[in-house]
């Protein structure tokens, strides 16, 4: 079994932080179908606390605990990253990204 480590977050953590990683989980646990997560972790540039998932391109983020957002990322194609304010609206484009790239 493997571990997930939380990435660029030290021991203690801000107010921010943990009011991101609170409403992440939940929208995981809401939104998700057993998607199994790639890589959990705050980034440092762009203020976002995040948990990425595996099996879609589907980032979950937050900015300074604010509500979540849904990222897809489109690495084979040229149209970036494009949020959403929900699970199903980004599940949507990435599936639409599938179509496009094959």
């Amino acid at each position: 079994m493997e571990n997930l480590t939380i990435n660029n977050l030290g021991s203690q953590l801000n107010y921010c932080e943990a009011q991101g990683l609170s409403k992440l989980f939940k929208a995981f646990a809401e939104n998700t179908n057993g998607e199994s997560i790639f890589e959990i972790g705050f980034n440092e540039n762009s203020g976002y606390t995040y948990i990425c998932l595996n099996e879609t391109n589907i980032t979950l983020c937050s900015m300074l605990g604010r509500d979540v957002e849904y990222m897809v990322t489109d690495f084979d194609g040229d149209s970036g990253e494009t949020f959403f304010n929900t699970y199903e609206e980004a599940f949507n484009h990435f599936n639409n990204l599938l179509n496009l790239n094959n």
